[in-house]
Parts: structure tokens; sequence; C-alpha cells
């Protein structure tokens, strides 16, 4: 059997996991935004 989307976790860290984010000045921001609003897990690292 096919599946349509082969989901790859790794690929998908690497694009939008925390060290991705921590790469950029958009993303510490956004980390930054979300500490301060509360959240616990940032992202799925």
């Amino acid at each position: 059997m096919h599946y349509p989307r082969r989901n790859s976790k790794i690929k998908r860290m690497r694009k939008q996991g925390f060290r991705a984010r921590m790469k950029s000045v958009g993303g510490r921001k956004m980390i930054n935004r979300k500490r301060r609003h509360g959240y616990k897990k940032i992202s799925l690292t």
C-alpha cells in the first residue's frame, strides 16, 4: 500500500524545530513571545 505523505520527523525538526528557530532572529523573537505568553512546550524537540 502506498501512503500519500511520508512525514519525516527529522526534516520537520530541521525546518521548524527549536534549533531551527534559534538560528534566525525572527525565530528567537517567536520563541520569546511564546515564553512570555507562558507556553511550556515551544516546539516538538
